[in-house]
C-alpha cells in the first residue's frame, strides 16, 4: 500500500475511493477503522471511512489518529485527509484540529487544503470556494442545517479552526504548473505557513498540484486532490503500474430499492425527477415517526403491495422550511437520529426480504445504512456520476450500494443507475 486515506464520512471516502480507482489505483474502502488485521494482497491503497465530520472535536482527533495508525502499521507511506468539497464545518472544526492532529502525528511540518472538485461544480480562485459558480456563501450550503457555510475565504474559515498559520498558493502559481507550485509551497513554508489552501479551477490544476505534493507525507482536501496522486507515485516509482477499473459490477441477483434521506438540493431534484417517472415512493416524516404512525412495518406492507421487479423510492428528504420546523419542535440531533435509525433498521429489514441491490443518499443515511448491514469492506465499482460509484460488500450481506453523497448526481441519478449493474 503507497496512499492510506482517512475521510470524514462514507459517502466522501467512496467519491475519493472512487477517484483512486479511476486513475488507476486498486483501492479498498474500509467503514471504520479494522477491529482486525487485514490480507491486503495487491491492494494500492486504502480509504477508511468515518462519521467524524460533525461529532465533537476531541473524538473527530481520537478517530482520526486512530485511522492513522492503522494505516501506518498497514504499510501505508502517504496520508490523504478527505473532507468534503464544500469544507463542511463550523468554527470549531473539525477539519483544522484534525489536520493540525495528523501533521502532529506523522511528524510533518507542512501541508495544504484544496477542496476544489470541477466535475462537481466546486473550485477555488483568489482562496475564495465557489459552487457552481456561485460563491460559497450564496449557495444552498449557507442554509445547511449542521454546517452552514456564512463565508467563502477558506483561508478565514480555516484559520478560525486552526492552531496552524494559514497560508495561500494563488491561482498564477498553479497555473504555471508543478514546478511552479512546489517552489510556492517552499516560500510558504518559509514564511511560517504549515497550512496552505491552494486554488483550483481545472482538473489540470489538481494533477499539477499532486505532481507538486505527491512527496508530502500528507495531504488533505476533497476527493478532487487525489486526481494526480496515481500517476505522479508512478512516475517517482513508488507503484510499478496503474490499473484501470472496470466498467460494470457484477452485482447480486436480487430486487432494487432507493433510501434517501438526504435534504440537499440535488437530493432533492433527483426524487422530483424519480416521482415523475412514476417511480413508487413513499415519504418519511419525522413526526409520523415520534408519534408512532410512521413505523418499519407500515414501510414493509407498502413494500409488499408492490410488484417484485418495482422500484421503490422511500425518502425523508424535504425542503429548508419543513426540516428547520421539525428541527424547532423535536430537536436537530433527535429529528436526525428518529430518520437514521429507521433508515438502517429499514435497510436490514430490507435484505432479509431479498433487497441486494440499493441506492442510498445522503452521507449520515448511508452512514447509518451500512453500520445496520455490517457491511466493513467495500470493492469499487464503476462511476455512475462523478463522485459515486457502485460498490459491492467484501463482508457482511451481500449487496451492492450506491452510496451517494447528497450534493452529486445528474437529476436523472435514481433511474439510470442501475444500466451499470450486471
Amino acid at each position: 500500500m503507497i496512499l492510506g486515506c482517512i475521510a470524514d464520512d462514507l459517502t466522501g471516502a467512496t467519491d475519493l475511493a472512487l477517484m483512486l480507482s479511476r486513475e488507476g489505483l486498486r483501492t479498498l474502502q474500509s467503514t471504520g477503522v479494522p477491529h482486525h488485521s487485514i490480507d491486503l494482497g495487491s491492494i494500492d491503497a486504502v480509504v477508511i471511512a468515518l462519521k467524524s465530520r460533525t461529532i465533537p472535536v476531541h473524538d473527530a482527533i481520537t478517530l482520526s489518529l486512530a485511522a492513522c495508525d492503522w494505516l501506518k502499521a498497514h504499510g501505508a507511506k502517504h496520508f490523504l485527509f478527505k473532507y468534503c468539497s464544500t469544507f463542511d464545518s463550523t468554527d470549531q472544526g473539525n477539519i483544522g484540529p484534525v489536520a493540525d492532529a495528523l501533521l502532529d502525528h506523522l511528524k510533518s511540518d507542512f501541508t495544504l487544503a484544496c477542496p476544489a472538485f470541477p466535475a462537481t461544480g466546486r473550485s477555488i480562485y483568489m482562496g475564495q470556494l465557489f459552487v457552481n459558480g456561485v460563491p460559497l456563501a450564496e449557495s444552498p450550503m449557507r442554509d445547511h442545517p449542521l454546517t452552514p457555510m456564512r463565508d467563502s475565504d477558506l483561508r478565514r474559515v480555516l484559520q478560525k479552526q486552526s492552531k496552524s498559520k494559514i497560508g495561500y498558493v494563488a491561482f498564477a502559481d498553479v497555473n504555471q504548473g508543478a514546478d511552479a507550485i512546489a517552489s510556492a509551497f517552499e516560500r510558504e513554508k518559509q514564511s511560517g505557513h504549515r497550512i496552505v489552501i491552494v486554488d483550483a479551477i481545472t482538473n489540470d490544476h489538481l494533477r499539477e498540484i499532486g505532481r507538486a505534493a505527491a512527496s508530502l507525507p500528507l495531504i488533505t482536501g476533497g476527493s478532487g486532490i487525489a486526481i494526480g496522486l496515481p500517476k505522479a507515485y508512478l512516475d517517482r516509482g513508488l507503484i510499478k503500474a496503474l490499473h484501470p477499473p472496470s466498467s460494470r459490477l457484477d452485482a447480486p441477483d436480487g430486487r432494487r430499492v432507493i433510501l434517501a434521506g438526504s435534504c440537499s438540493v440535488a437530493t432533492r431534484g433527483q426524487i422530483a425527477q424519480a416521482i415523475e417517472k412514476n417511480l413508487p415512493h413513499f415519504r418519511v416524516d419525522p413526526f409520523a415517526i415520534a408519534d408512532g404512525s410512521c413505523t418499519i412495518e407500515t414501510i414493509m406492507k407498502w413494500v409488499a403491495s408492490l410488484p417484485v421487479d418495482a422500484l421503490p423510492l422511500i425518502y425523508s428528504s424535504d425542503d429548508p422550511d419543513h426540516v428547520a420546523k421539525v428541527q424547532a419542535q423535536l430537536g436537530r440531533e433527535k429529528s436526525g437520529a428518529l430518520v437514521e435509525h429507521l433508515m438502517a433498521d429499514l435497510a436490514r429489514a430490507l435484505v432479509d426480504e431479498g433487497f441486494t441491490r440499493m441506492i442510498v443518499a445522503g452521507g449520515e443515511t448511508s452512514g447509518a445504512v451500512v453500520e445496520a448491514l455490517g457491511v466493513g469492506l467495500l470493492e469499487i465499482g464503476p462511476e455512475i456520476d462523478p463522485g459515486v460509484p457502485w460498490t459491492k460488500s467484501r463482508s457482511g450481506p451481500e449487496v451492492a450500494l450506491a452510496l451517494k453523497s447528497g450534493n452529486f448526481g445528474a437529476p436523472d441519478f435514481f433511474t439510470k443507475a442501475w444500466d451499470r449493474l450486471s
